[in-house]
């Protein structure tokens, strides 16, 4: 039985953070056992994992905590971890932690967002990936990025999307503002490069000619004056009457069930998982170009894809659907039927188990860099 121990900062409700949940539940059990650890904090995600998921947070209260790094080491040590894969910024004390005497195989994943609209220190990073085995990315920029900037060997980075799960059908209904028919869901956490003022101004678009058009907004605060800025916005004028916050729900699947149109305005993406849960829930959908969009996608084929920032295109390819019904349920079929085939847990996870086997069959001194 291989030890596999999964950490991250916390378990939060973003993207990153699910992935981290749903990897430890849908390891196969006859090969792995799955553990938890969090760096930082526990995390509201936390009653998501199974039962036999071990759970461990090693309460870090700084950048570089010696004292963190050392419960990380003999958590290791005292549970056989075989294989730590470790998950965003948790590279850095997963790093300090192999220092610290013999520790298990290490695979970093990549999932930053934001790299089209913010810059990462590369030498820093380059330098905690040499403790690695290698490098999993959510997206081909990201993949290239470890290649150019990390100088890790291409045989050593794989590009590995994102993989939903078909909704379990226990959430209840849940009762939504607008009209069935004109409901638009935008799933996104409240940061810069999520773009939720472009997806306003198209909004004014799309409300001067389908006045009964609402727009759902899900996701947590990240950045409070982000926040602050696009509430302002969407309180004000027209915009008042329709567009709602629900805040951060676990229920997600159960309002995608009840909404017509998902949208994504972003500037800037990995691979977002809100996009595939769109299509798993047979929405038709509307997002930018950011990230690996267009692949998800298939370059509009499944779904309308239209340039990042561009208000006016996006309110145009939401009237498009709206004022549609079977262009709607054809773009939703199609789309279903693409996360069923390319982002499902049986398309994904076959290609991870791979990438694990590869890391653990490395010599004992083997690294990203090697």
């Amino acid at each position: 039985m291989i030890h596999v121990l999964q950490v991250c900062e916390a378990l939060d409700l973003g993207g990153l953070e699910r992935m981290v949940v749903n990897i430890a539940n849908r390891l196969p059990r006859d090969r792995f056992r799955s553990h938890v650890c969090t760096t930082r904090a526990v995390g509201p995600l936390a009653p998501a994992l199974s039962d036999d998921v071990k759970l461990t947070s090693l309460g870090r209260t700084s950048r570089v905590d010696i004292s963190a790094a050392r419960r990380l080491v003999d958590y290791v040590r005292d549970h056989n971890v075989q294989l730590v894969h470790v998950h965003g910024t948790s590279l850095f004390l997963v790093a300090l932690a192999s220092l610290m005497g013999p520790f298990p195989r290490i695979i970093w994943h990549d999932h930053f967002g934001r790299y089209a609209v913010e810059a990462r220190p590369a030498a820093l990073y380059a330098t905690a990936v040499q403790r690695a085995g290698g490098v999993i990315s959510v997206n081909a920029q990201l993949a290239d990025w470890a290649k150019t900037s990390l100088h890790v060997p291409a045989h050593r980075v794989w590009y590995l999307p994102n993989f939903v799960l078909e909704p379990d059908g226990t959430d209840a209904a849940v009762d939504l503002p607008g009209r069935p028919g004109l409901r638009i869901v935008c799933v996104a956490n409240f940061r810069v490069q999520k773009d939720h003022g472009t997806l306003l101004r198209a909004m004014r678009r799309v409300l001067r000619r389908v006045p009964e058009a609402h727009l759902i907004l899900l996701g947590y605060v990240d950045n409070v004056d982000y926040h602050a800025e696009i509430q302002r916005e969407m309180t004000s004028g027209m915009l008042a009457n329709h567009v709602t916050w629900l805040g951060s729900r676990n229920d997600v699947p159960a309002i995608l069930h009840g909404c017509d149109v998902g949208v994504l305005s972003s500037a800037s993406e990995g691979l977002p998982l809100a996009l595939l849960e769109y299509g798993m829930a047979g929405l038709a959908t509307v997002t930018t170009d950011a990230g690996q969009c267009p692949e998800v996608v298939e370059n509009g084929r499944v779904a309308l894809m239209v340039p990042r920032g561009d208000a006016d295109k996006l309110g145009d390819a939401l009237l498009l659907v709206l004022e549609s019904p079977s262009r709607r349920a054809q773009l939703g079929t199609a789309f279903r039927q693409r996360v069923l085939d390319a982002y499902s847990i049986e398309a994904v996870r076959a290609r991870l188990l791979k990438i694990y086997d590869t890391v653990l069959s490395l010599g004992p001194s083997a690294s990203a860099g090697d």
